[in-house]
């Protein structure tokens, strides 16, 4: 039960509102009174189901006690982040009453510098509130370009080869991350066609990730379970698509279809190895008997 002193220790700003002023001299802050002012809603409950997710939430256990790491990836500036950072932190902390930390990661510069700014939040007299996120971005972890230095971190290879994607030693760390994946042992396959997918999916839509859907076709050999088979696949397959592309070969839909489906890497291979010479797809899907459109 709300007792009455708890209702006159606010209610008093309702009636008075210029008191806040008054009264904030004594904390050595001062802030004009107010022209004007409205009363608006104490409910703060949301009216609407508003959908709000932090992209990864982990609960850190240490020898020193634990926190909450909320972990969110960040494109390019957006200038209502903050006010999302700040209520995901006072939500997690009010729910779980565990000291929450924000980690941005970025593999943009730009947005990385933009991300690090403290963010004030309140009037200029008092700040009720500091947003203080850690940032990785692509000057923040190194560049791992010896396999075995890259074999004794892989996850961090990883993140590192996705932060800098856009680099010249992107190729360097891609090359590296390969060969100590296939330095994993058969009973961490798993293991490996897991940062195999993240690391694909790191690198977004760059001439990085030209390179390690080769490396993958290439090098996944060592792996022969039918996911890195399907994963060799798709990788020919992606690679057999660009080509085509690249030497204007037109690819109906139907063609596509044919060789986004087909999961046999060895006939990929074949595929690829007439694509690059191929005027046509009939060409490139013509058994070795048939004779091309040239044959005398």
């Amino acid at each position: 039960m709300v007792s009455s002193s708890h209702e006159a220790l606010h209610r008093i700003f309702q009636q008075d509102p210029g008191l806040f002023a008054r009264a904030a001299r004594h904390l050595g802050v001062a802030f004009p009174p107010p022209v004007s002012t409205v009363e608006l809603s104490t409910d703060l409950t949301e009216t609407q189901p508003l959908e709000r997710r932090v992209d990864t939430l982990l609960q850190m256990d240490t020898e020193d006690g634990s926190f909450l790491l909320a972990v969110e990836s960040q494109g390019r500036p957006a200038p209502d982040k903050p006010a999302s950072w700040a209520y995901y932190l006072s939500y997690v902390y009010a729910k779980y009453r565990i000291p929450p930390v924000l980690l941005v990661v970025c593999a943009d510069r730009g947005t990385a510098e933009w991300a690090a700014r403290q963010v004030d939040i309140g009037p200029r007299q008092w700040c009720s509130l500091s947003l203080r996120p850690l940032v990785l971005g692509p000057d923040d972890v190194p560049v791992i370009d010896s396999p075995d230095d890259a074999a004794r971190d892989i996850p961090l290879t990883v993140l590192s080869a996705a932060l800098h994607r856009r680099d010249p030693g992107a190729d360097a760390i891609l090359n590296a991350l390969a060969k100590a994946l296939k330095g994993l042992s058969a009973d961490d396959e798993n293991t490996a066609t897991t940062f195999i997918e993240l690391t694909e999916q790191g690198l977004g839509a760059t001439q990085a990730a030209e390179l390690w859907r080769h490396l993958m076709a290439v090098d996944l050999s060592f792996f022969q379970s039918q996911t890195a088979q399907q994963l060799r696949a798709e990788g020919r397959a992606k690679d057999l698509l660009l080509l085509l592309g690249h030497r204007g070969v037109e690819v109906s839909e139907e063609d596509r279809e044919r060789i986004v489906g087909c999961g046999d890497p060895d006939v990929l291979g074949l595929w690829f190895r007439k694509a690059l010479t191929a005027t046509s797809t009939a060409e490139v899907f013509a058994s070795e008997g048939e004779a091309g459109p040239d044959a005398g």
